[in-house]
């Protein structure tokens, strides 16, 4: 017991403060929560929920970029809700072994998200004097990005980036600001949706919840110091070799 508490609490530090600085803090929490023997998809949906307080912070420290944008807002943030929730009703209704075997390929697909980062950031700086186009035409995009949000999450962030970036034409800061807010939206309604389903394993998901927040502090106070494209490298690194070993298992 004292080691599994070990394991979360490490995990969830670790998660919080990699989401803060480079993204990908679910790459960490997941496997953590199978380690310590929870099903796959309850660790996942688990997951979802302990990671939902960091998405708020991040909204909150965002906020100002999202003046002038409330019409957009009104558009896509129930597109958002809508495929979190979708997503999140094709994960309760997807089969333990179904989804062991997307285990692999899932991490694998986090991991190259994670890994075209930077590239996704810099092809969006080189749109900014694009046309602009109607926020209506990110719905469809936006919602396919959410239901992915509500079904695994990892690598969500540039998922919404690229889709913002190909409708609208912004300042990278209010794009992140935009991103941030919809991503949360996606999180917490998979979340809540989670939380009906009798699946979360909450005192799991509140110790953390706890633990991801005080990491999230801690990446934020110490994110001048830290080297976000080593630690975004590093988590592409551990993805991999997680996917690697998922597979192997399956052998």
């Amino acid at each position: 017991m004292i080691t599994e508490i070990g394991v979360l609490t490490v995990a969830g530090l670790a998660a919080g403060f990699v989401n803060a600085i480079a993204g990908g803090g679910t790459l960490i929490s997941f496997p953590a929560l199978v380690a310590i023997g929870l099903p796959p998809v309850v660790a996942n949906l688990t997951s979802t929920v302990a990671l939902v307080p960091g998405y708020l912070g991040a909204t909150v420290a965002q906020y100002q970029e999202l003046k002038g944008q409330q019409r957009r807002l009104g558009w896509l943030f129930p597109t958002a809700v809508a495929g979190g929730i979708t997503g999140a009703i094709l994960l309760l209704h997807t089969n333990e072994a179904l989804f062991n075997a997307l285990i692999p390929y899932l991490l694998l697909l986090a991991a190259v998200l994670l890994g075209v980062q930077e590239q996704v950031r810099a092809w969006l700086l080189g749109r900014i004097s694009a046309p602009d186009r109607s926020e209506v035409g990110a719905i469809p995009l936006v919602f396919i990005a959410a239901v992915y949000g509500g079904y695994f999450g990892a690598g969500l962030s540039v998922i919404l980036l690229a889709v913002l970036g190909l409708v609208l034409q912004e300042s990278l800061r209010r794009l992140n600001g935009l991103k941030q807010i919809l991503a949360f939206g996606i999180n917490l309604a998979a979340a809540a949706f989670f939380a009906l389903s009798g699946e979360v394993v909450w005192p799991v998901a509140w110790g953390m919840a706890i633990a991801t927040l005080v990491g999230g502090l801690l990446g934020g106070k110490f994110a001048g110091a830290v080297d976000p494209r080593l630690l975004r490298w590093t988590v592409v690194l551990l993805a991999v070799l997680l996917a690697i070993s998922y597979w192997l298992q399956q052998l």
